[in-house]
């Protein structure tokens, strides 16, 4: 990353649609969109994304890659996606350790993989089938989980650091993901951090989830808690320095006054780093 990399960015949501299309001053310095919601149609949601395309850098982050799955990448979703590309010309394209489609079927969650050697090896080349087919390096994203596989024989970060070395892929780190498995499954989340390799990290995402009770679920659908800002202030020896960061906000969607009253916490932060008055890693106990 350079120092022209847009830094603070947000979702771009239907809900807002008709507040940007007003074109009013923010405080955003680029836009994530859902790959899948402006793949195959030339309706509204795509005229609004060449609209903002037109003020404001974007990235593609897609949900239906399945890239877990044992299945081959669907080549025509990798067509639909490579045109979506060519026609945006986002600065970075990516999608999540995981897998929702197996035969033709296809689930709305994303379910992780097991980590181990056979797993790590039929991801690792479907990786390389979606990079050589988009002629780019993808990121891919950590995900939060409420199970885990008795068969893996590494962790989710181990896993991820390797295919990396495999593949040349790069990662997307969402903070508030490993804050929520950190919880659900009792790790330092920390560590985790110190394993991913600095050098591979290229977005990081924060956002909020609900407390259930007797475990975390990543719902997106409150501000991001004080537990994971925290995280994030206490991991930024590990992270990138200019690492772009965004706000993801899916359910109760609120103003977008309010996103950008929460990305300027992150700005905030990231200031605090810049003049060495963030806190030291080893002050953040989990």
């Amino acid at each position: 990353m350079n120092n022209k990399t847009p830094k603070f960015g947000v979702g771009l949501r239907r809900e807002h649609y008709p507040y940007l299309m007003e074109k009013p001053n923010t405080d955003i310095d680029w836009f994530e969109v859902i790959s899948e919601n402006y793949m195959n149609t030339e309706g509204r949601p795509m005229s609004v994304l060449e609209s903002i395309r037109k003020d404001y850098p974007i990235t593609c982050h897609g949900v239906g890659m399945s890239l877990g799955s044992s299945n081959e990448i669907d080549p025509k979703y990798l067509k639909d996606l490579k045109l979506l590309i060519d026609r945006v010309d986002p600065f970075l394209v990516s999608d999540h350790l995981a897998w929702n489609h197996f035969n033709g079927n296809r689930l709305h969650e994303l379910i992780p993989v097991p980590y181990h050697e056979e797993s790590l090896e039929v991801i690792a080349n479907h990786i390389d089938q979606v990079q050589n087919e988009l002629q780019r390096q993808i990121a891919v994203e950590n995900i939060s989980a409420y199970f885990q596989y008795t068969s893996s024989t590494m962790n989710e970060c181990e896993f991820l650091s390797l295919l990396t070395q495999k593949t040349g892929c790069l990662i997307l780190l969402d903070i508030n993901n490993i804050y929520v498995n950190a919880k659900n499954f009792q790790f330092n989340p920390i560590d985790f951090i110190k394993t991913i390799p600095k050098k591979s990290i290229t977005q990081i995402h924060l956002a909020g989830f609900t407390d259930m009770g007797n475990f975390l679920f990543d719902t997106h659908a409150e501000p991001v808690h004080s537990e994971v800002w925290n995280l994030l202030e206490t991991s930024l020896e590990y992270i990138p320095e200019n690492v772009p960061i965004m706000i993801e906000w899916d359910e109760n969607v609120p103003e977008f006054h309010k996103l950008e009253t929460e990305l300027n916490k992150a700005r905030k932060i990231m200031n605090k780093k810049a003049k060495n008055e963030t806190k030291e890693p080893s002050e953040f106990i989990f």
